[in-house]
């Protein structure tokens, strides 16, 4: 039989106004949109804390991307507005990349996905 004392669960409320659940789901859905790909996680992890590095200093911390992937993942988070690319004109030259404020933001985004995460429990047999 099936218990019905059970504790009943609400959703909590949301701390932006005027959300509903489909619009919060697209609004998610947009997120995971721009952070979708192999290396984008990555990257944002080596640029977290206010870090500033060039170009070759990414492609050394991440042995196994490809210049070329490289490339197509920092232009779109240039794009997405997360990473801001600085170019000093020098000989040769020089091609610095590092968070916006808003890419800054994400920090403690993912730190709560990384603290939920760690919470799951193994599966029961």
């Amino acid at each position: 039989m099936t218990r019905t004392d059970e504790k009943v669960r609400y959703l909590p409320e949301s701390k932006v106004e005027g959300l509903t659940p489909s619009s919060a789901a697209s609004g998610v859905e947009n997120v995971l949109r721009i952070l979708e790909g192999r290396w984008k996680l990555v990257i944002l992890f080596h640029l977290f804390g206010g870090k500033v590095l060039r170009f070759s200093d990414l492609e050394r911390a991440i042995p196994a991307i490809s210049q070329k992937m490289l490339i197509q993942q920092l232009r779109q988070m240039e794009a997405d507005g997360i990473v801001r690319r600085i170019v000093h004109h020098q000989v040769p030259p020089k091609v610095e990349y590092c968070l916006t404020d808003w890419g800054q933001a994400l920090c403690p985004a993912l730190d709560a996905l990384l603290t939920w995460a760690a919470q799951k429990k193994p599966a029961e047999r």
